[in-house]
This record gives structure tokens, sequence and C-alpha cells, in this order.
């Protein structure tokens, strides 16, 4: 019998995966850099600033949305798309947090 290995780590590491998964494809990291740059929710077709079909955008901006780092609502026929700050709060959080404990590490450790 097989076992769901999820449920081996904590909810925090679980969830910290994920938002790590989210952004383990550069078409997601253009998307959230372009949304940042514009400093205002965005209108309109944001495949035309990708090297990408707007199918393939499409489902890079569902994932970006499932994981909560956009959010997406309908204006007229439309969907506007904004960073979510919460959530981006919160990467910043999951991220100086894995970062502090490696840079410990490091400071410690010699691999010469």
């Amino acid at each position: 019998m097989v076992k769901a290995k999820s449920n081996l780590f904590s909810e925090e590491l679980t969830n910290s995966a994920a938002l790590f998964k989210a952004l383990a494809h550069p078409a997601r990291i253009q998307i959230l850099q372009y949304l940042a740059s514009q400093k205002t929710c965005i209108t309109g077709d944001i495949s035309e600033v990708l090297p990408l079909g707007r199918t393939t955008v499409n489902q890079h901006i569902k994932e970006l949305k499932e994981i909560g780092l956009i959010k997406g609502t309908i204006d007229g026929v439309k969907t506007k798309y904004c960073l979510n700050p919460c959530k981006i709060e919160e990467f910043k959080e999951v991220f100086d947090a894995l970062y502090g404990s490696l840079e410990n590490s490091c400071s410690t450790i010699s691999c010469d």
C-alpha cells in the first residue's frame, strides 16, 4: 500500500513548498514582475508582454491565482489582475525564514 507523503511534513513546510513551486517557472516570475512594475491592477491581455501564447499564459496565471499571489476580478468582459500584497508579504516571510536558517548554517560550516 502506498502512503501519501504529503502528511509526513508539517503544514508550514507543505505551504512553503507550494509557494516556491508556484514560482518555479520563469513565466510566472515575469508575470509577477510585470504586475509589480505597473503599480496598479491590469485589465487586459498579459500574454502581450510574454513570449508565450495566451493559453499558456492563462495556465500560469491560474497557478499564481490558486496559490494566492495574484488576484483576478471580472471587470466587464475582461479580468483585472493585481498582486495580492498579503500573500506577497507571506512569501517574503517564508523566504526570509528559510534564507536566515541557511545563512546561519553557512557561517558555522566549512565545505573546504
